[in-house]
């Protein structure tokens, strides 16, 4: 099954499903500040474009195209947006 999710009044939208037992979402997010609670672990993974991301107690990175942080289960991230940016999240 798919689910659709939608946050940030549409600027951020996610296909998401499972395979052999880990979920995923690829999804978009349009230009923007956007700060993002987890639940559980997140590979996130950039697939086309960049944004800067700055993760618990870290200072502000840049990732771009092909590039995966780690995200903390139980936390938030900020990310900055100037370009639409596409993605994969894997969840540990």
């Amino acid at each position: 099954m798919i689910k659709v999710n939608e946050y940030f009044e549409g600027k951020v939208k996610s296909l998401g499903f499972e395979s052999e037992g880990t979920r995923f979402t690829a999804g978009v997010i349009l230009a923007g500040e956007y700060t993002f609670d987890t639940g559980q672990e997140e590979h996130l993974t950039i697939t086309v474009g960049r944004l800067e991301i700055q993760l618990p107690g870290k200072k502000w990175k840049t990732m771009k195209d092909g590039e995966t942080v780690v995200i903390p289960p139980s936390s938030k991230f900020n990310l900055k947006v100037a370009q639409p940016v596409s993605y994969v999240c894997r969840y540990a």
